[in-house]
């Protein structure tokens, strides 16, 4: 039974290869990132659950008999499939936890998810339980690095664990512990809901590298984890330049449309670099040898063209990959484009000098930039004690 604090961890994510692509049902290659969004869970006082996100201010208690009565009108039929998030259910949670029709801001969203999450998975596997949940992120919100998906994945592993639908796999003395496969899938499903209260229809890629860590293979909905893959470290960069999705994918929609001739042979070359380089990862964890690396580097190259082709690149990007070159290093934007955020890859010979400087460099142009890696675990249930300081001082705020 588990009765004590602990604390729960998932990664977030990047396109490695098939931006865009991937939407005309093409190879995308997703990667678990090494920046993670934790939840801690205490035993809570008695008919109180409280949640804490300090990242985007919320701070929020209820008592679980009026959750209880609440969850009377928004649990499923309890067979089958989780229940969906129906906009009827969704409604009613908005209305009690006073948050307006429409509220599309990141407290609002959040908020509902958690309400959404505890109350239908509490009505299928137990009680609503008595705790205290704080959650921080090392992962920017917003920037297509799936922290909402991380989000989604730490809460359903928490509130499955404390409801008794899955194990508490950490033993006494363990600093870290991961469930079977068979509950991972159960966690997998129910953070795809949380995804669906907070996307309406998202693809489930960004909470699959979630729970699975490592690398995915996504084409036309199907998801299949790669079975062993390398962790590189890169550079994540964002430029911090807004874009919107919808406006970017619409565009290279229109291109495609106007010239079927020119764009569906770039398409069919983003595919095959997604497939190659599945083909590379693969092979580096029995063989590896560095020549892998100057070909994941051409890779990141080519790629980068083929998006500035299809219409989603930016000045901001192109800067990006220009001040990396100047260190030898080799960068492609990552997720939607137009802005957003650039990865660079860091293979092993290369100097921290370079490192340091690069990242001076790309500061100095006004973005943010992680030393981080790739091919990170997926979610991991922490005992308190092994977390780094930092991440034990984000969680002590209450």
């Amino acid at each position: 039974m588990w009765l004590r604090d602990l604390a729960v961890s998932a990664p977030g994510k990047v396109i490695l290869h098939g931006e865009h692509a991937v939407v005309l049902g093409k190879v995308a290659l997703a990667v678990a990132l090494d920046l993670r969004t934790f939840l801690r869970l205490r035993p809570g006082a008695e008919g109180r659950l409280s949640v804490s996100l300090p990242g985007v201010g919320v701070r929020r208690s209820w008592d679980t008999s009026g959750l209880r009565a609440l969850r009377g009108r928004i649990a499923g039929k309890g067979r089958g499939e989780e229940p969906l998030p129906r906009r009827k259910q969704l409604d009613a949670l908005r209305e009690f936890a006073g948050i307006a029709a429409g509220a599309s801001a990141p407290e609002s969203l959040a908020t509902l998810a958690f309400l959404y999450m505890c109350l239908a998975i509490s009505a299928k596997y137990g009680d609503v339980p008595s705790v205290d949940i704080l959650v921080w992120s090392e992962l920017p919100t917003g920037a297509g690095l799936g922290s909402s998906a991380a989000y989604a994945v730490c809460l359903a592993a928490a509130l499955l664990m404390v409801c008794g639908a899955i194990s508490c796999p950490l033993q006494e003395g363990e600093s870290t512990a991961r469930w079977t496969e068979e509950e991972l899938t159960l966690i997998n499903s129910w953070a795809f809901q949380g995804e669906r209260v907070i996307h309406g229809n998202p693809s489930g890629v960004d909470n699959a590298v979630g729970t699975w860590g490592g690398a995915l293979r996504y084409q036309a909905g199907k998801i299949t984890p790669l079975k062993r893959v390398p962790t590189l470290r890169i550079l994540l960069t964002n430029t911090k330049v807004p874009r919107s999705t919808k406006v970017l994918v619409a565009g290279v929609k229109e291109k495609i449309l106007k010239f079927p001739a020119i764009m569906n042979p770039v398409l069919d070359s983003i595919d095959a670099i997604s497939q190659e380089c599945q083909s590379v990862l693969e092979a580096m964890p029995a063989n590896p040898s560095p020549e892998h690396y100057p070909v994941l580097e051409e890779f990141f190259d080519i790629n980068q063209h083929h998006l500035n082709v299809l219409g989603v690149g930016h000045p901001s990007l192109d800067r990006l990959c220009q001040v990396t070159a100047s260190h030898s290093l080799h960068s492609k934007l990552t997720g939607a484009g137009g802005g957003g955020c650039g990865i660079t890859l860091l293979p092993p010979d290369t100097s921290p000098l370079a490192v340091e400087a690069a990242k001076q460099d790309l500061c100095a142009c006004g973005f943010e930039c992680w030393e981080t890696k790739i091919g990170a675990p997926g979610v991991t249930l922490h005992s308190c004690s092994s977390l780094s300081t930092q991440v034990l001082h984000a969680l002590a705020q209450s």
